[in-house]
C-alpha cells in the first residue's frame, strides 16, 4: 500500500490524525449550523410559547370575566323572573327579596333598583334616596334598556350617581340594565331593572393579573368601540402622559395581530366577552421576547464550546472496530418489537459502550412497553372521569324552585299536591342517583321523564300539554340516564312555556334496525338554522347564551363518549313552527351483566 506523501516534503497524518481532524473539523461545522438552527429554533419556540402562554392566560381571564358577568345575569333573571313577574304592585312590594338578593352578592354589586316607565323609583337595595332633580329616563343605561329591550345591556364604568350617600362616599360602576314588565292591578306594564356592579371587581381582577406579568407584558379591556374599560395605566392614559392604541384594537379579529405602535413591534393577543361584546387585549413587547432569547444566547455559546471540546475527545477513541457490534445492535433495533425483543446477542460481542447501550436500549424497550399500557389505563380512567364530570352537572334552579313551590302548596293548604310533588320529586332522584350507574334501561329513563314533566305541568298550570307516544317493547333496552330532561326543559324554558296558545311536547321512542331513536318534539317558537347549527358545537359562542343545566352538547358528549361518534343527538327546528330534539345509540338489551359491561368496557365493547 503507498504511502501518502506530503508535497512540501514532511511526512504524511497517520490514519488516527487524518479521521481525528476530519471528524473534529466535521463536528465543529456541524455543531455550529446546529447551534445556530437551534438557537433559532429557540427564539422562535420562546416566541411561539410567550405568545400560547399569553392566549392560555386571556382566555382562562375572559372565563373569569364571563363568569363574573354570568353570576350578574344569573342575579337579574332571578330577580326579573322569580320575584317581579311574581308580584303585583298594586298593594306589595319586593323591598324584601331585593335587600336578600342585595345582600348575598353585596361584595360584588353596589345597588339593585326597579324603575317604572317615567323613571319613578319602584324599589331599590340598599335602601336610599333617589338624588333631586335627576331624571332617570334620560340616562344612557335607561333608553338603551327600551332600545333592545330582549336584551342585558352593560354600560361603561361611571360614578354611581342616583343615590344620595350619608356618607359622601361614592363607587364606580357598570349598570346592567334591561327592560321589564310590572303588574300594577293586573295590568303589565313597561319598567327598567338596574343591576350597578361594582367596577372595582373587575379592576382587582385584572390588576392581580397585571401584577403578575414581570417581562413587559399587560392586558387592557376595552368595549366594541374600543373605549377604554380598564388599564393598568389608566391614570397615566387620562392624563395624557400616556397612549394605548384601543381604537384599532376594535378592528382587530379574535386572535393573535402583531402590530406597530409608537415604533416598536409587539403582538396582540384579542378575546371577545361574551354577552358585552368587551375585548380583552393582551400586549406582549417586543423587548419581552428579546430578553429570553438575549439570556439563551451565552447558553448555546457555552454549549457549543462544551460540546466542541467532547467532540475532539469522543473522536480520539473512533476505532474501526465498532463498526460492525453497531450494525448487529442497530439491525436489531429496527427488528425490536413486543413480540421481538432485542436480545443480549444483539450487543454481547461489542465493546463496552455497546454492550451498555444495547442494555440501555432493552431497558428503554420494556419501559416503553409499561408506559404504552399506563397510557391505555389512563385515557380509560380520563374517559371514565369525563363521563363523571359531565353526568354531575345538574341544574339546581329545578331543585330550588320545585322546593319554593311545595314551600308555598304547604304553607297555602294545599298538603295533597305538596305530596305529589314530594313523590315525582323524590322519584326523580332516585332514578338520578341509580344506585350509581350510569347505564340504565329506557323505562326508568322515561320515568324520570315523566316525574319531571308531571312537576312541571304543577308549575306551570295550563301553560303547555306532554304527551308520551312510546313503545313498550323498547323499555328494556340500554340508555344512558339525565339525557331526555335537558331536552324536555329547554322544549318548556325556550319553546312552549310563554307561548300565547296552548303548547303541545310529545316524547316518542321507535326501533330502527341495529339503532334505537327517542325524540322530544314541541311546537313553540323554534329557532333558525344558522343557530341550530352551532347547539352541538363544543364552541357555541355563537349559539344563543341560554340552555338547560345540563346542556343539549353535555348530553351529545355524554352519549358519544359511551357509544361513539356515530351516535348523539340531531336537532331540526323550524321559527314559529317548533324544534324537535332526536337521540340516537345503539338497541343493546337491558340486563345486570350488560349494564356491568358497558360501564367497566370501552367503546369497543358497545358497538
Amino acid at each position: 500500500m503507498n504511502r501518502l506523501k506530503r508535497t512540501d516534503g514532511g511526512q504524511p497524518l497517520s490514519i488516527n490524525a487524518t479521521i481525528l481532524l476530519s471528524f473534529t473539523l466535521i463536528a465543529a461545522a456541524a455543531i455550529l449550523i446546529t447551534g445556530f438552527a437551534l438557537f433559532s429554533q429557540f427564539a422562535a419556540r420562546s416566541r411561539q410559547m410567550m405568545t400560547e402562554s399569553a392566549e392560555r392566560l386571556t382566555e382562562r381571564t375572559v372565563v373569569s370575566l364571563e363568569d363574573y358577568l354570568t353570576d350578574m345575569r344569573q342575579l337579574s333573571d332571578a330577580m326579573y323572573y322569580d320575584v317581579i313577574k311574581e308580584h303585583d304592585f298594586r298593594d306589595e312590594t319586593v323591598d324584601t327579596e331585593m335587600n336578600m338578593f342585595y345582600e348575598s352578592g353585596k361584595s360584588r354589586i353596589v345597588s339593585l333598583a326597579l324603575f317604572s316607565l317615567t323613571g319613578d323609583l319602584v324599589s331599590a337595595a340598599p335602601g336610599a334616596m333617589i338624588k333631586q332633580g335627576l331624571d332617570v329616563t334620560k340616562e344612557s343605561w335607561y333608553s338603551r334598556a327600551f332600545a333592545e329591550v330582549e336584551n342585558l345591556h352593560f354600560s361603561l364604568p361611571h360614578v354611581q350617581n342616583l343615590f344620595d350617600d350619608p356618607n359622601y362616599r361614592y363607587y364606580w360602576v357598570i349598570s346592567l340594565s334591561r327592560a321589564v314588565r310590572i303588574t300594577v292591578n293586573g295590568v303589565p306594564r313597561n319598567g327598567v331593572l338596574l343591576v350597578d356592579m361594582n367596577y372595582s371587581t373587575i379592576v382587582q381582577m385584572l390588576d392581580d393579573i397585571n401584577a403578575g406579568n414581570s417581562t413587559g407584558q399587560y392586558m387592557y379591556l376595552t368595549d366594541s368601540d374600543g373605549t377604554i374599560i380598564y388599564h393598568p395605566k389608566q391614570m397615566q392614559i387620562n392624563a395624557g402622559i400616556l397612549d394605548e392604541n384601543n381604537q384599532a384594537v376594535r378592528d382587530y379579529d379574535d386572535g393573535v395581530t402583531e402590530e406597530v405602535f409608537n415604533g416598536e413591534s409587539r403582538v396582540v393577543i384579542i378575546d371577545t366577552v361574551s354577552y358585552t361584546g368587551w375585548k380583552l387585549v393582551s400586549v406582549i413587547p417586543s423587548s419581552s421576547f428579546s430578553l429570553n432569547v438575549s439570556q439563551m444566547r451565552w447558553f448555546v455559546i457555552m454549549v457549543v464550546i462544551v460540546m466542541f471540546l467532547a467532540i475532539i475527545m469522543v473522536n480520539r477513541g473512533v476505532a474501526s472496530s465498532i463498526s460492525g457490534p453497531v450494525r448487529t445492535l442497530d439491525e436489531a433495533v429496527r427488528k425490536a418489537s413486543d413480540t421481538n425483543p432485542i436480545t443480549n446477542e444483539s450487543f454481547e460481542k461489542g465493546s463496552l459502550e455497546i454492550m451498555h447501550l444495547g442494555q440501555t436500549l432493552q431497558n428503554y424497550q420494556r419501559r416503553n412497553n409499561e408506559l404504552m399500557k399506563d397510557i391505555v389505563r389512563e385515557q380509560e380512567e380520563k374517559r371514565k372521569t369525563e363521563l363523571d364530570a359531565l353526568q354531575s352537572q345538574i341544574n339546581p334552579h329545578f331543585l330550588y324552585n320545585t322546593l319554593d313551590s311545595i314551600v308555598w302548596m304547604i304553607e297555602s293548604g294545599h298538603s295533597q299536591e305538596a305530596v305529589h310533588m314530594i313523590t315525582q320529586l323524590a322519584n326523580i332522584f332516585r332514578i338520578s342517583l341509580s344506585k350509581g350507574n350510569t347505564i340504565i334501561p329506557i323505562e326508568d329513563e322515561l320515568k324520570h321523564a315523566r316525574n319531571y314533566m308531571n312537576i312541571q305541568q304543577v308549575r306551570f298550570p295550563n301553560a303547555f300539554q306532554v304527551k308520551f307516544d312510546t313503545d313498550p317493547e323498547l323499555d328494556r333496552y340500554c340508555t344512558v340516564k339525565l339525557v331526555l330532561q335537558p331536552l324536555l326543559e329547554n322544549a318548556i324554558y325556550y319553546g312552549v312555556k310563554n307561548m300565547d296558545e296552548d303548547g303541545m311536547i310529545i316524547v316518542r321512542d321507535w326501533k330502527d334496525e341495529n339503532d334505537i331513536y327517542i325524540s322530544v318534539e314541541d311546537n313553540g317558537f323554534g329557532m333558525p338554522k344558522e343557530e341550530v347549527e352551532h347547539l352541538l358545537l363544543e364552541d357555541r359562542s355563537k349559539a344563543r347564551h341560554h340552555g338547560s343545566g345540563v346542556g343539549l352538547y353535555n348530553v351529545h358528549k355524554r352519549i358519544q363518549l359511551w357509544f361513539g361518534e356515530r351516535y348523539g343527538l340531531r336537532i331540526e327546528s323550524e321559527p314559529d313552527v317548533g324544534t324537535i330534539v332526536i337521540i340516537c345509540f345503539p338497541a343493546i338489551p337491558y340486563s345486570e351483566e350488560t349494564r356491568r359491561l358497558l360501564e367497566e368496557g370501552g367503546k369497543e365493547t358497545r358497538s
